[in-house]
C-alpha cells in the first residue's frame, strides 16, 4: 500500500467510520446492520449503513449474498499500528512485551531472593523500570480504542 493511499486512508477512517470498523474487525464473522446499530447505540440503521458504505468503498469491507458484512481486509494505519489481532482477539502490541518482561522479573526474584548484592539490585531496578513502562504503554492503548 503506497503512502498517499495510507494518507487517505486514515483521513476517511476516523470517527464512527473508525468505530464500525474496529467492531467488526473484532466480531470477525459476518454482521448484520441492525446488530451493528444495536452493539455500537447509533440511533438509526441508516447512519449504520452510510458508514459500511464508506468502508466498502475504502475496500477494507465487503457485504455477503445475505446481506451481512464483513472486513476483508486489515489495515496497519493510525492506531491499527499499536495491535495485534489474534482471531477475534485484539492486543496491543506492548501487552507481550509487558507479560514477558514482567514474568522474567518475577522469575529472577524468585530464584535470587536469597542473595541479593548491588548487583541484584540494579538488576531489579532495570526489570521494574521496563515493567512500569511497558504496561503503561499497553493500558494508555487500551483507553486510546474505539471500542
Amino acid at each position: 500500500m503506497s503512502k498517499s493511499n495510507k494518507t487517505h486512508l486514515e483521513a476517511k477512517l476516523r470517527g464512527k467510520t473508525l468505530l464500525v470498523y474496529w467492531y467488526l474487525l473484532k466480531h470477525g464473522s459476518p454482521i448484520g446492520v441492525r446488530h451493528i446499530q444495536r452493539e455500537l447505540g447509533f440511533s438509526s440503521p441508516s447512519i449504520v449503513s452510510h458508514h459500511l458504505e464508506k468502508l466498502i468503498d475504502l475496500g477494507l469491507v465487503k457485504r455477503n449474498e445475505r446481506g451481512e458484512y464483513i472486513p476483508i481486509e486489515e489495515v496497519k494505519i493510525g492506531i491499527f499500528k499499536e495491535f495485534i489481532r489474534i482471531g477475534r482477539l485484539i492486543f496491543p502490541r506492548y501487552i507481550f512485551y509487558a507479560v514477558l518482561f514482567t514474568t522474567m522479573l518475577l522469575s529472577y526474584i524468585i530464584i535470587y531472593q536469597q542473595n541479593f548484592s548491588p548487583h541484584n539490585i540494579m538488576a531489579l531496578m532495570f526489570g521494574f523500570l521496563a515493567c512500569i513502562i511497558l504496561w503503561y504503554e499497553t493500558f494508555r492503548l487500551l483507553k486510546e480504542t474505539p471500542i
